[in-house]
């Protein structure tokens, strides 16, 4: 078994670099074609919330592929559909169709749901004590592409100049060999699949696969006050992240920033997501998923006054936008370890699958509203309702932190 996990994490760890050199561009040029495509910054955020939304349409789905057939289908098919988004956003660029960009982002969203999925195929084999760890090596490893992948934007975007094709839509292009790279290699080396090997092991009475539908998934949610805790951590800090990372770029360029240095911050941002997740899966262990939430939640909050209060200083946003990608790193991974540890075996997949689809869901609404929140009233307001999003995650992580103790403590003197 541990000699399974290492190969598996193995494999995990090389699509998560590889899709991690795709996904960034999407995020760091999207805003940027789609103010070029539609002539407004006021839908701008459109683009990515259309991403956002992909991911979240395509969670569901996805997880019932896996249920039934193993995480390897899954993975596959969603950087195939990526791939074919990112040529459809080309082809966007090319007709100057703002309706196709959409359709080709949501489509791009697929990548995105398969490096989310890929955390929870590292915590399938992974031993309870170590399962936040597990999760956070997999996101770690997204790190080497993420960083590098906005800042081969504009290389990448200059190799077709003298063509059609926009220098903010060739990236694309790049991205959509990735994805199909990274499809190739899940499809040959994840095997045995992690989940169905995790289910063949588990004992007799957790193999039924009556608990392994939605619905069932559902209710172990309704079952758990840590569950909900769980999906909330998850959604809030991804939708709090997702909308003022969306609009950074055209903040950056209102105050003069070229298209090298939007790259540079938005790397600084992502090495902040994945670069200490390690760390944040440690802590989860050691500390308990409870303490790593509050983290977040302090996280974020400092982020959002940073880059709310940066006004023409890059080097303020750029600080706030790393300490953003901390409070989302300690969020999801803490989240994603308690959420796995609160259900039961045969509904993890499809919870799982729940999870993402609530994060990006929430995500998608908070990125269509950014835009406008920017284009009415200004980044600094952005950042001010992205950190109300936190008070009510604080508030149910104290209830719940309050309350287990008093529970495991009457439980002791019932006898149970």
């Amino acid at each position: 078994m541990p000699a399974l996990q290492r190969r598996t994490t193995a494999v995990l760890i090389v699509s998560q670099i590889l899709g991690g050199l795709g996904v960034p561009i999407g995020i760091a040029l999207a805003p940027v074609l789609a103010t070029e495509i539609s002539g407004t910054e006021a839908v701008s955020g459109l683009a990515p919330t259309a991403s956002v939304v992909g991911t979240a349409l395509l969670s569901v789905p996805l997880a019932s592929l896996m249920t039934s057939r193993g995480r390897r289908p899954g993975l596959v098919l969603a950087y195939l559909i990526g791939a074919l988004g990112a040529g459809l956003v080309v082809l966007a660029a090319l007709a100057d169709s703002f309706p196709l960009l959409l359709i080709g982002m949501a489509g791009f969203g697929a990548a995105s749901s398969a490096n989310l999925q890929a955390r929870f195929a590292a915590a399938d084999l992974a031993a309870p004590d170590r399962r936040a760890r597990a999760i956070s090596t997999v996101v770690w490893a997204t790190t080497i592409g993420a960083v590098l992948g906005p800042n081969i934007a504009a290389p990448a975007g200059r190799v077709f100049a003298g063509t059609s094709i926009p220098v903010t839509a060739a990236p694309f292009l790049w991205a959509a060999v990735i994805f199909l790279v990274t499809g190739v290699v899940v499809a040959t080396l994840l095997r045995p699949d992690p989940l169905l090997t995790a289910r063949a092991l588990a004992p007799r009475e957790e193999q039924s696969a009556a608990g392994r539908s939605l619905r069932a998934g559902i209710a172990a949610v309704k079952a758990s006050p840590r569950a909900r805790l769980a999906l909330v951590t998850v959604a809030v800090t991804h939708t709090a992240m997702v909308s003022i990372m969306t609009m950074t770029p055209v903040h950056l360029g209102h105050h003069g920033a070229g298209l090298e240095l939007v790259g540079l911050v938005i790397s600084g941002h992502i090495a902040g997501m994945y670069a200490f997740s390690p760390v944040m899966g440690w802590l989860a262990d050691r500390l308990g998923r409870l303490s790593v939430i509050g983290l977040a939640a302090g996280l974020l909050s400092l982020a959002a006054l940073l880059a709310g209060t940066s006004g023409g200083s890059h080097g303020q946003t750029a600080a706030g936008l790393f300490v953003l990608g901390l409070g989302w790193s300690a969020g999801l991974v803490s989240g994603s370890a308690l959420l796995t540890d609160s259900v039961p075996q045969p509904a993890r997949a499809a919870v799982q699958g729940l999870s993402d689809l609530t994060m990006n869901s929430a995500a998608g609404v908070g990125g269509a509203a950014a835009g406008l929140i920017v284009a009415q009233a200004g980044y600094g307001w952005l950042n001010a309702a992205g950190a109300l999003l936190l008070l009510p995650m604080a508030a149910l992580a104290l209830f719940t932190a309050r309350t287990a103790p008093a529970k495991k403590a009457a439980r002791t003197a019932s006898g149970g």
